[in-house]
């Protein structure tokens, strides 16, 4: 059975058998971080865009694991020429991976590297994970958008990670949204409480969600099995 491992922030890890992943490794300097760049072992690491809090320790991890970096062509290229192995993709594109599939999603949000995000990244991305026959849905940084119900109609989502801090992102009611759209059978609310610009209170979230999927209130370090 997968299971899922919350690390803080956006960054979740995600585990099967010897199959090991994570995406938006965003550790050092993250106020939230239940693990150090060095405690992870992952063979392939995602990257849904690329500011700073989302690529964190992208290109140390995987150059400590041999790992594959999957991002959009852009930022995965910008990975490569630190050195680190890649597999680019973009929006609409899927590939299968020896732990399973992974197709790429639009996402509204923006992506620039380095402090002052000045070095082109690409559009950012949402990740569609297929892995030991479960799918995950990743939503990025994102604004809600409508196609969130094609995603979830062409897709039986087992377990969402959607943000919902507001201000950079989806607040708790647009996130609402997202789960009527995107109908999953669990969602985990992300990238909220980091920093005070995106406080925002994960028990008023599920209680607006109801009866339309199953919330779990993961805390950094916690993990569910899907």
């Amino acid at each position: 059975m997968p299971q899922a491992k919350f690390l803080g922030h956006a960054c979740v890890t995600l585990s099967e058998g010897t199959h090991k992943l994570i995406i938006d490794p965003f550790l050092t300097g993250n106020p939230q971080a239940a693990a150090k760049p060095d405690e992870i072992e992952a063979g392939h690491v995602l990257v849904t865009h690329g500011h700073g809090d989302h690529v964190g320790d992208a290109v140390a991890i995987a150059k400590k694991n041999s790992a594959t970096i999957i991002a959009n062509f852009e930022l995965a290229n910008l990975c490569g020429k630190e050195g680190a192995e890649f597999h680019p993709m973009h929006i609409g594109g899927g590939h299968d991976f020896d732990f399973g599939r992974v197709k790429m999603t639009i996402a509204h949000h923006g992506g620039g590297y380095g402090e002052d995000a000045s070095r082109y990244t690409g559009p950012p991305v949402g990740f569609l994970v297929t892995i030991g026959g479960k799918t995950v849905y990743h939503a990025g940084d994102t604004g809600l958008f409508y196609d969130m119900k094609l995603i979830g109609e062409m897709n039986k989502i087992d377990l969402a990670f959607l943000p919902i801090g507001d201000n950079f992102t989806m607040g708790i009611d647009d996130a609402v949204k997202a789960v009527e759209f995107l109908r999953p059978a669990r969602v985990v609310p992300i990238h909220y409480d980091t920093f005070p610009v995106i406080e925002a209170d994960p028990n008023e979230f599920a209680k607006k969600v109801g009866k339309l999927a199953e919330v779990a209130i993961l805390k950094p370090g916690d993990s569910i099995d899907f």
